[in-house]
């Protein structure tokens, strides 16, 4: 009888986990497919000809297929590789420097031989209440630290963020402290402890900080545009693809280039390649981080 009792409850509960399993999967493929859908649509509106768009509307196939919009954007391809080159290297800089300084200040915070780690987490935690304003920031970086067309206004803002310190110091914070401990009374110093047991414990919680700070630097565009004048030759690749779909004077400059008058240069077409080109990188290399991301997302989502 008690078997027959345990066995029923066992049917139940795998019936209800297979009908909460494919809940979880039609929602999740319907919250997959949303996110989808609208690159899809730009993709295929930036191979659509500009009076195919005009008649059809933007579609997910293209009714007429055309590279124009393509060729426009790569009329001068010393712009765009100019501008790739200036992200790629603000964003490895920027994700390589961010995330040294992030940890190292993740891992000092949960210390608790550090006396000073609820004064400083409290004003890093602040910083996320309140800030000075645009103006005083402005200042700041032109004024007082002389960065006007300078790379490194867009680069310094960038490298900490209050979030991610909370998060790092929520992750390391799951270490045991008696790993320190013991590597201190081996002699082991604070920073190579830090360099040679932390950071390889870290590796989850590494990949998904990294990926916000690359992420953040690679859509940088608004400390680009306060910053950096047009006078500079190259600007990162967002402000480019701001320019873009803002600027009429690129429009025109595009079109007199390639000896095409005005009415004929693919606007909305032009603007999706643009997204395109710019979105690409991005998407390609998230595969490769995709299984530290998840695993790092959930850090003190369980206990113990």
């Amino acid at each position: 009888m008690e078997e027959n009792i345990v066995e029923s409850r066992s049917i139940r509960t795998d019936a209800s986990e297979v009908i909460v399993r494919t809940f979880g999967y039609v929602v999740i493929s319907i919250f997959a497919l949303c996110c989808l859908l609208p690159f899809l649509l730009i993709l295929g509106t930036s191979f659509t000809s500009e009076s195919a768009i005009k008649k059809f509307g933007f579609n997910f196939w293209p009714k007429e297929f055309s590279t124009f919009a393509y060729k426009i954007v790569f009329e001068n391809p010393d712009i765009i590789v100019g501008s790739y080159i200036v992200t790629i290297l603000l964003t490895v800089a920027g994700t390589a420097i961010g995330l040294f300084l992030v940890a190292m200040t993740g891992y000092a915070l949960q210390r608790p031989d550090f006396g000073y780690r609820n004064g400083i987490s409290f004003f890093i935690y602040f910083t996320t209440l309140f800030s000075g304003g645009l103006v005083p920031f402005y200042l700041l970086v032109t004024q007082y630290l002389s960065l006007k067309d300078n790379y490194l206004a867009v680069l310094l803002p960038g490298l900490l963020s209050p979030f991610l310190i909370i998060m790092m110091k929520s992750f390391v914070r799951s270490i045991p402290h008696a790993i320190t401990e013991s590597a201190k009374i081996d002699g082991a110093g604070d920073f190579t402890i830090f360099l040679r047991l932390i950071l390889p414990m870290t590796t989850p919680a590494l990949a998904t900080i990294g990926l916000f700070i690359a992420l953040g630097y690679w859509n940088e565009w608004y400390n680009s545009m306060l910053f950096l004048s047009p006078n500079m030759e190259y600007r990162p690749l967002q402000l480019f693809l701001y320019n873009v779909v803002t600027s009429a004077d690129f429009v025109r400059n595009s079109a007199a280039a390639s000896n095409v008058s005005l009415r004929d240069v693919p606007l909305e077409s032009m603007k999706m390649a643009t997204a395109v080109v710019a979105t690409g990188p991005v998407i390609l290399f998230y595969p490769f981080v995709q299984r530290y991301f998840i695993k790092g997302i959930t850090v003190g989502a369980v206990k113990g």
